[in-house]
């Protein structure tokens, strides 16, 4: 008998085990799975019988495991197996889905008893069971521990397989579809947004849409992320699902469509939206601040009062830190004055601004007055105040007040930053005490600040300066070590630099350097390295910069004009330099010449002996309104005497003379020397005695000229009186046997 009882009881036990499958699909379909066919219904009943026979041959004396008493009795006591063997039963991940749905009622024995399942040695949830406690504890209003679980579930599965599983399960409770809310929240908090878009897009194709809260707070994880393309994309696929911005939304997209530079759509948005609130408000005028748009920021802001939207300290920074930073600072200084009228307490963003302000126009006194009203009122200055103030000072060259604000910084228990150190270290430098700069550069380091591009660039500009090539290129080493990459401001610094040492192939190097690493040169550089060329007698690779920035596009200017056309003079290339003065005002470049120009052109003109034509740009240039200046009033009266056209060049002294324009030494010693060897010694005389006069002293090499003309002349009691007024003013350092010629 007991040969046929026992296979019969294994038989009905797997066939009832079959049964309770089926059912449990039944149960959770699949999404795209039809619903379980009627062929299926037979079976059950068949099965239903099956149980029936089998009761008979099962006893009663072990609990069900489906027992919540029990059930309970084994998780809050922690039993194990030796003391229940039954508790093996539990243990199985196909019946503990089934366990947990019997115990929906009580949620929290159904998480005690998936928590306890889950430190049991060897075993593991399947993503079943962690779908269906999810959806028991999210019905149950139970959020924290229902995040947890789905947590735990994008930890250990691809979002695909989480969300699919949730949906599957769907229908464990009634409605269950704000768990998708809270999947697509925990995905956003754990900054996976490329899941959280995968999530979105799952939802949207079932039409359980996610709340506009979940969908800020994706746009906000995307814009703290720095991903602001995917934040745009979001955005257009939030509106193409239906989903209805709020404020707070359009309030995140105009924030980030100015971080971009795109303020049309910006705009765009401001005016779609129906409802605005000061944050919105704010986000304007502070975009359109920052972008020098100011006349618009005001028309939002009074826009704003119109329609009784409050103001708040927010609006009125935002007005006043606009204005101060394009140099309107009396404007600012209006809506300070009217934010303190609104009942409005500034705080230290508007105090820090209005110093800040201050120091960068130059008006230390008034930014140490609104320091010392803020510390008045009881606001504590912060870093940003502090080193704007020794800034300004360091700018002024006062290092010593500089310093002394840096200590008070440190009393009032705010620490230095990195841009204090920059400040501090580009006033060392620029005072030149490059072992002060150095020294205290390495505090910063041994203080734990780390350095960036600009305290790298003040120091590096200092040596420069300097001219030690040498250690500006050993921090330049050190700098691309610590993972910096160089800037268009430091390339231009050493290639400045080099060319000040005349290396310029070195300069070159570094400006193919800067083109690799994809900066591309601006005019500045250009025409600095053309410059060089052109001072080291290379004019060939100086027009060849010429063509380089033509055919890159890079902006040609009047000053790389200048350099041009004085480097081709100096290294007589005249004719040349007459043809590009001729192509500058043409179509190809479109430029005016300015006096600078002028001036190295006649200057250029005259060294070549080709007076008359430099005479006619001098008059063409009153002509265009330009004012010559003493250089090339000096060129031309130099190009006048050396032509013998002593009349033309006094009229231009005169001219000078009149117009309050002083000589200079080489304005003095070009009419001293000319008229002398014009033979005008009266004249030279004359002018050699004013020269000196006016404290304008000339070289013994003049002194000499001068004397040894008179010798030449037979003038030789002029020339024994002019020695001894000479020798009077110790303008003279030989003695008397080696300045004057054997008689």
């Amino acid at each position: 008998m007991r040969l046929i009882v026992f296979p019969l009881h294994l038989f009905l036990k797997m066939l009832c085990s079959l049964r309770n499958f089926i059912l449990v699909n039944r149960r959770f379909p699949r999404p795209c799975s039809s619903s379980p066919s009627q062929s299926s219904s037979p079976f059950v009943w068949f099965t239903s019988f099956l149980c029936v026979i089998r009761y008979p041959f099962v006893t009663k004396t072990n609990p069900s495991p489906t027992d919540g008493a029990w059930i309970r009795n084994v998780v809050e006591n922690d039993l194990s197996e030796e003391e229940d063997p039954q508790i093996n039963t539990l243990l199985d991940p196909i019946r503990v889905p089934k366990i947990l749905l019997e115990l929906k009622q009580d949620p929290r024995l159904a998480l005690k008893f998936f928590n306890w399942s889950t430190n049991r040695t060897g075993f593991n949830h399947t993503v079943e069971s962690h779908s269906i406690i999810a959806h028991i504890l999210f019905c149950s209003r139970m959020y924290h521990d229902a995040n947890n679980v789905l947590r735990e579930m994008v930890m250990l599965n691809t979002c695909d397989v989480v969300f699919d599983s949730l949906w599957s399960t769907r229908n464990v409770c009634v409605p269950g579809f704000g768990v998708f809310d809270a999947l697509f929240s925990v995905l956003i908090d754990l900054d996976m947004v490329e899941e959280a878009l995968v999530c979105f897009s799952k939802m949207k194709r079932f039409r359980v849409f996610p709340k506009i809260r979940s969908c800020n707070g994706l746009l906000q994880r995307f814009g703290k992320l720095g991903k602001r393309d995917g934040m745009k994309r979001f955005f257009k696929d939030m509106i193409g699902a239906g989903s209805r911005p709020s404020v707070f939304t359009y309030n995140i997209m105009i924030d980030c469509m100015f971080k971009e530079g795109d303020v049309e759509s910006a705009r765009r948005l401001f005016e779609e939206m129906k409802f605005r609130d000061t944050v919105t408000y704010n986000s304007m005028i502070d975009g359109f601040g920052k972008v020098g748009l100011l006349d618009d920021a005001v028309l939002v802001f009074d826009e704003m009062k119109s329609v009784g939207v409050e103001a708040d300290v927010i609006t009125y920074n935002s007005l006043i830190n606009c204005f101060c930073k394009y140099g309107v600072l009396p404007k600012g200084l209006v809506y300070y004055r009217e934010m303190r009228r609104s009942g409005l307490r500034p705080n230290v963003v508007t105090y820090s601004t209005l110093v800040d302000g201050f120091c960068k126009e130059g008006m230390m006194e008034q930014g140490m007055k609104f320091y010392v009203d803020m510390r008045r009122v009881g606001l504590v200055p912060n870093e940003f105040t502090y080193t704007s103030l020794i800034d300004a000072k360091c700018k002024r060259g006062d290092l010593c007040d500089a310093f002394r604000l840096g200590d008070e910084m440190l009393e009032a228990g705010v620490e230095w930053n990195v841009v204090t150190y920059t400040a501090l270290i580009d006033g060392l430098c620029d005072a030149e005490r490059m072992q002060e700069a150095e020294e205290l550069f390495g505090r910063m380091v041994a203080a734990g600040v780390v350095p960036n591009l600009a305290s790298y660039n003040a120091l590096i500009h200092g040596y420069v300066k300097a001219k030690n090539m040498v250690r500006a290129l050993e921090l330049l080493n050190e700098l691309k070590g610590r993972g910096i990459k160089p800037d268009l401001l430091l390339y231009g610094t050493f290639i400045w630099g080099l060319c000040g040492v005349e290396k310029i192939e070195a300069a070159k190097v570094v400006m193919n350097e800067m083109q690799e690493n994809k900066i591309k040169a601006n005019t500045l550089i250009y025409t600095t390295l053309m410059d060089a060329y052109f001072k080291s007698g290379n004019p060939t690779e100086g027009l060849h910069l010429l063509e380089e920035m033509v055919e890159l596009d890079i902006e040609v200017t009047v000053v790389t004009f200048c350099v041009l056309i004085d480097g081709l003079c100096k290294n007589k290339l005249v004719s040349k330099a007459v043809d590009y003065f001729g192509r500058m005002s043409s179509d190809e470049f479109g430029l005016q010449a300015n006096a600078a120009v002028y001036t190295a052109m006649i200057d250029g003109l005259c060294k070549e002996n080709q007076v008359e034509a430099a005479t006619s740009l001098f008059e063409e240039m009153a002509q265009e309104g330009l004012v010559p200046d003493r250089t090339a009033y000096t060129s031309l009266m130099d190009g006048n005497l050396k032509q013998g056209y002593v009349l033309e060049a006094l009229a231009l002294r005169d001219k000078m003379v009149e117009i309050g324009m002083k000589l200079d030494l080489l304005a003095y010693t070009s009419l001293v020397w000319g008229l002398s060897q014009c033979n005008q010694l009266q004249k030279a005389r004359s002018f050699l005695e004013e020269m000196i006069g006016e404290g304008v002293l000339p070289d013994e090499v003049l002194c000499i000229s001068v004397l040894k003309k008179h010798y030449e002349l037979g003038c030789i009691e002029e020339a024994v009186e002019l020695h001894s007024y000479l020798m009077k003013h110790q303008l003279l350092t030989s003695d008397k046997n080696n300045t004057l010629p054997d008689m």
